[in-house]
């Protein structure tokens, strides 16, 4: 299987930075994408962008018509940050930042003020219901501004058209009419869209199931007749991540690594942040081989820092003590699970170094 560490000047957080760029934005963070400035060139009044959860290259390729609307417009492969996940790269795409510079790292973060590992974007202590605290974790203590406030602070008009702002549109029908109806309105404006599809169905049924085909090839009947209906507009369509199918462990089922953990592993099943007890290293590195082999690369702190695998460029200081002795990250079609639940649950999956998982399109359309 091949695998595909990140590229930080070819990935989600660079595109944002090409969108601020286009609206004239100062002090953009990180480098833009070669790719979407040349596609920017011309002048159209409305920029939208449409990020389809999970839809990766492989997910283009084998489920849909090599000749369809989303192969044919298909302007160039690039990547996702690191991890590959829905949490770490929509708020790059949202921010124009790296992992490293706004510390959303993966679905179950580690908040020392709390001594707990919180599902950011539920709010809840990791696997179960339980209110993380009476404010919004994630958001107190690693607040970031978005693309989109930052283009209304330059004075620019800008929208965000997903399931979890007002008037919360809960169908992709209701996302591509409110693009549509936003798009109408006088001046230049950009409109980012965001759908849980196809991954919330490859999660459950895998990435090339009949399922994930009808998904994909649906929602790509449904961007082309959106972009149909659109004029002056420069089109977008993109995914946050790739997708694998996956065979599942849970590490319960490893009391020899278990014994050596602090608290259960945090960031996701995918990319393992361990917390490790003090003298117990040299145990934890001879356990884990013993049992994954070279499934997993098995990292210390440094070693993630040293090869950037979340991003270049400045750290945010929070993020030095959300991270654990270890990552464990996923080369393989391996997932290593938290609990039993979890791993009977998923086979799609992502957020690991498999170029699969890795690799997303950059589909452009013009109207």
């Amino acid at each position: 299987m091949e695998r595909m560490y990140p590229d930080y000047e070819n990935c989600t957080a660079n595109f944002a930075c090409s969108i601020l760029k286009e609206f004239q934005v100062e002090e953009i963070p990180n480098p833009t994408l070669e790719a979407a400035d040349r596609l920017l060139e011309k002048s159209h009044e409305n920029i939208v962008v449409i990020l389809l959860d999970g839809m990766g290259i492989n997910v283009l390729k084998h489920n849909l018509d090599p000749h369809g609307f989303f192969n044919r417009h298909l302007a160039v492969s690039y990547q996702s940050v690191f991890p590959s996940t829905t949490v770490a790269a929509t708020t790059s795409m949202d921010s124009g930042l790296f992992p490293c510079q706004h510390g959303w790292l993966g679905w179950d973060c580690y908040f020392k003020e709390l001594d707990k590992n919180v599902s950011v974007f539920l709010n809840t202590e990791s696997a179960t219901a339980i209110p993380a605290a009476d404010y919004h974790v994630v958001s107190h203590f690693l607040p970031y501004k978005s693309v989109i406030d930052r283009i209304r602070e330059a004075g620019g008009q800008a929208y965000r058209v997903t399931p979890f702002v007002w008037p919360r549109p809960q169908s992709f029908e209701a996302i591509c009419q409110l693009v549509e109806d936003v798009c109408q309105q006088k001046g230049k404006k950009y409109v980012y869209a965001y759908w849980n599809e196809p991954d919330g169905t490859m999660h459950k049924t895998g990435c090339y199931s009949d399922e994930a085909r009808r998904t994909v090839r649906k929602l790509e009947e449904q961007v082309e007749k959106l972009c149909s209906r659109l004029t002056d507009a420069q089109i977008f369509i993109t995914a946050d991540h790739g997708h694998v199918d996956s065979n599942g462990a849970v590490i319960s089922d490893y009391p020899k690594i278990m014994e050596c953990l602090v608290r259960m592993p945090s960031i996701e099943p995918r990319a393992l942040n361990l917390f490790v007890k003090k003298g117990w290293e040299r145990q934890l590195e001879h356990e884990w081989k013993k049992a994954f082999g070279d499934r997993f690369l098995l990292l210390t702190k440094e070693e993630v820092r040293k090869k950037q695998l979340f991003g270049t460029g400045k750290e945010r200081a929070y993020v030095d003590g959300m991270l654990g002795e270890y990552l464990a990250v996923a080369v393989s079609d391996l997932t290593i699970y938290n609990t039993r639940e979890e791993k009977e649950r998923f086979i799609g999956v992502h957020a690991g170094l498999l170029a699969d998982e890795m690799r997303v399109p950059l589909i452009a359309a013009e109207r």
